[in-house]
């Protein structure tokens, strides 16, 4: 399968990457790539699918943790444009472009317990699994949607100088990507672990 992977020079872009290549033609996108875009200009996203493709994996978003009462009305809008408007105009795209045999899979996030900072994140991963629940409705024929949605990465843990094991390891996130990229599920929203 030829792959676009946007997000690809991340910790999780690079480790997807890596469990994708042995099998598959990846092509990289970052915002600084030959073949650049960015989720926060959606007219970019347009040119990705020029040479076809088979699938997409986004692991270019996040949302930061921010109190939830120093977010200005901005970055809320700046947040939700980033991750969430701008993997579902990635989504609509490639629904169009792709084969029905295809695959898209977007990047969410989840935390056992609430912590400081996460409401954003928490409105924007949960609507970004509401999105592929019913978005995989409107593609009852393909190409199939999911959503990963990991929750701490050891290496970025160990990276801030805390306990790694409070992760999950990055290949075991990347393993996720590949199963769903490689697989039928459809409409789902997968924690790895």
């Amino acid at each position: 399968m030829k792959i676009i992977l946007l997000g690809a020079t991340g910790l999780v872009g690079r480790a997807v990457a890596a469990a994708l290549e042995p099998r598959h033609e990846v092509v990289p996108v970052s915002r600084s790539s030959p073949i650049g875009a960015d989720l926060e200009d959606p007219a970019s996203l347009d040119a990705l699918f020029d040479t076809g493709a088979d699938a997409v994996v986004c692991c270019a978003a996040n949302v930061p943790l921010r109190p939830l009462g120093g977010l200005t009305d901005a970055q809320v809008l700046d947040d939700l444009r980033a991750k969430l408007l701008g993997q579902v105009a990635l989504a609509r795209r490639a629904a169009g472009r792709l084969p029905a045999a295809g695959s898209i899979t977007l990047t969410g996030g989840t935390f056992t317990e609430p912590i400081p900072g996460s409401a954003l994140g928490a409105l924007v991963n949960d609507g970004l699994a509401g999105f592929v629940r019913s978005a995989a409705a409107d593609l009852p024929h393909g190409p199939r949607i999911n959503l990963v949605s990991p929750g701490w990465i050891s290496e970025t843990l160990e990276a801030m100088g805390e306990d790694g094991s409070r992760g999950t390891p990055v290949a075991v996130v990347a393993d996720v990507y590949r199963s769903l990229v490689e697989g039928d599920v459809h409409g789902a929203t997968v924690v790895p672990r």
